[in-house]
């Protein structure tokens, strides 16, 4: 059974929603649909982690001062977060994604639609984070993908932030963005799953060569040709595996692309600054709590790049910048050493 041959779904499809990932953004998103007076359990596979946020109802860990509403229910069984549940929001590290999914098949009920909120692609198959889901759970399952330029610590306090919701089933997209909306956080709808989740994949990548670039001081003009080609080059892959142009001009491409390569709260921008200051990646990552999602997105990505036969030159070198193969102003050098082209060649 296809998602369009599904039941229609109603406004009230979030009513009662498992958010499984104690991270950041899990957290944010259980804080935002608690002040929504929906009924929330939040799961995580820290169950110390579950314990503290259950006596102080706040995740001091990842969210430090953001406290929980009284609708949110901290538990440590996965089966007790998505019993019962109309919707579950999954937030989990692409790279335990898969294991997670696979423990709910015996418990997760058919109709229960999952809003795959993680950016990333699985190293081993490079696929997608919705295509993990259903091949796990079952082509009939709904899913649909959350992303966007959205920092966790802005959207717990309630600043105004906007993001894609994509799915094959406008039905479910539309009850998606009807029971996440508030005065705060906007939704706009798209069919477009493999833009969507692509731009926010591969975002991370250049945010860590943004972050390289700051941190080597090479001034304004470099980091705006950085973004600009960037995101030509995370167009040219999701146009080749079959999203639209058009998906990463917006929100979850370009949108997205911005906020990680600026803000000061990305982590993949912060890696990037450690990596420029000439520190190794086996030093950075132990004094980080939080996953930067694009040291895994490089791997699989070149391994998609190459499949599709697409060339993804700032991956590359990012690539050999983090296994400590190429200094990262060597780097900088072989990018703006490259054949002379067209700007639009190859699109």
């Amino acid at each position: 059974m296809s998602l369009s041959d599904k039941t229609e779904y109603k406004a009230d499809l979030m009513n009662r929603v498992a958010v499984l990932g104690g991270g950041g953004w899990g957290t944010a998103l259980a804080i935002h649909l608690g002040r929504l007076d929906r009924e929330v359990r939040l799961w995580a596979r820290n169950e110390s982690l579950i314990e503290e946020i259950q006596k102080t109802r706040v995740n001091s860990t990842y969210l430090q001062g953001e406290k929980l509403p009284s609708k949110v229910v901290p538990v440590f069984s996965l089966e007790d977060a998505v019993d019962g549940v109309s919707c579950v929001v999954c937030t989990i590290p692409s790279h335990g994604l898969r294991e997670v999914i696979k423990k709910l098949k015996n418990s997760i009920a058919s109709d229960t639609v999952v809003v795959s909120a993680t950016k990333g692609i699985e190293v081993e198959s490079q696929l997608r984070m919705s295509q993990v889901i259903q091949q796990e759970l079952g082509v009939s399952q709904a899913v649909v993908v959350l992303s966007g330029p959205s920092f966790a610590l802005e959207l717990a306090r309630g600043c105004p932030t906007a993001v894609s919701v994509a799915g094959d089933n406008q039905d479910i997209v539309k009850s998606v963005q009807q029971g996440l909306r508030s005065t705060y956080f906007r939704l706009y709808g798209t069919d477009d799953v493999v833009g969507v989740e692509m731009g926010g994949a591969m975002k991370n990548i250049i945010a860590i060569a943004a972050g390289t670039v700051e941190s080597l001081d090479l001034g304004s003009n470099a980091q705006s040709a950085l973004i600009t080609r960037g995101l030509a080059e995370i167009s040219r892959l999701a146009v080749a595996i079959g999203g639209r142009r058009e998906t990463l001009s917006g929100l979850s491409g370009l949108g997205d692309l911005v906020l990680t390569c600026n803000g000061h709260l990305s982590r993949n921008r912060a890696i990037g600054l450690e990596l420029g200051k000439g520190k190794k990646l086996e030093d950075i990552l132990p004094t980080t709590k939080t996953v930067a999602e694009g040291i895994r997105t490089t791997a699989a990505a070149l391994k998609l790049g190459s499949e599709y036969q697409v060339e993804l030159p700032i991956t590359f070198q990012m690539a050999e910048v983090i296994a400590g193969r190429t200094a990262p102003r060597v780097a900088v050098e072989e990018l703006m050493l490259r054949r002379q082209r067209s700007e639009h060649e190859g699109e």
